[in-house]
């Protein structure tokens, strides 16, 4: 029994080790010392599980930088993936005419449990734009997609939100519910430098056939370009956009 604690206690610490790599990072590469700091473990555990996964091809390792980044069997993974009603594949051409048309940042999340996860993007075009990094994790306590998903999600979920021990001291409780009630009337929401400066954001819900919000459609760019009259406006754009997207999905 101790053995198999072991076996299953290295797999998720190897499964962490991975999902580091989902996480914002510039370079897409990340150092031992980086990975140890990010997981909370000794290097030469993580020095041994990263051995592993570089022989396994899930890493691969820089001998110059001596840094690590994914390998590529996860490409080969995710070339299995069922792709012909994934939301990200499915709506890509209706967000890139999104793109087109008002020329910001058009992103797409799904919630997960009390976070939002980024499941496609498709960047303004713009010099000064707000890039979006696909498959970033977010907390649902701040942003206009958060509060969209939060908003419409089931009663239990937003008492487990609220009750979560890493609740930001900065959000009060009371106003975020009151945002949440209000984006339900007006069926958007917006944000202004709520998670990143210099960032604003309007996002609108997308409901599936078979009922209920399926994902959150968002747009987002610098706040010299989106004043909240801007943000207004194109959410009715957004909705109209989101309304058809939700009759592409079930």
């Amino acid at each position: 029994m101790e053995d198999r604690k072991l076996t299953v206690r290295a797999v998720e610490r190897a499964l962490d080790i991975l999902l580091c790599f989902t996480q914002d990072n510039d370079d897409y590469d990340l150092s031992l010392t980086e990975i140890s700091a990010k997981i909370g473990l000794h290097k030469s555990t993580v020095h041994r599980l990263l051995t592993t996964l570089e022989e396994k091809g899930f890493l691969q390792r820089d001998e110059g930088t001596d840094k690590y980044r994914l390998g590529i069997r996860i490409w080969e993974l995710s070339t299995h993936l069922p792709t012909l009603n994934e939301p990200a594949v499915l709506l890509l051409p209706a967000m890139e005419r999104l793109r087109d048309r008002l020329g910001e940042t058009v992103s797409l999340y799904l919630r997960d449990n009390l976070e939002r996860v980024r499941i496609q993007a498709v960047q303004s075009r713009q010099a000064i734009r707000r890039v979006a990094q696909i498959g970033a994790r977010l907390p649902l306590s701040v942003g206009a997609s958060s509060k969209v998903l939060a908003a419409y999600a089931p009663p239990e979920v937003q008492v487990r939100l609220l009750a979560d021990p890493a609740w930001p001291d900065s959000v009060d409780r009371s106003q975020y519910l009151e945002q949440l009630k209000e984006i339900t009337r007006c069926g958007y929401a917006t944000s202004f430098e709520e998670r990143e400066p210099g960032a604003a954001a309007v996002a609108v819900p997308i409901a599936g056939r078979a009922g209920g919000v399926v994902a959150a459609l968002s747009l987002s760019g610098p706040v010299s370009r989106l004043s909240l009259e801007t943000l207004e406006e194109y959410a009715v754009i957004l909705a109209e956009a989101a309304a058809e997207m939700g009759l592409m999905m079930g």
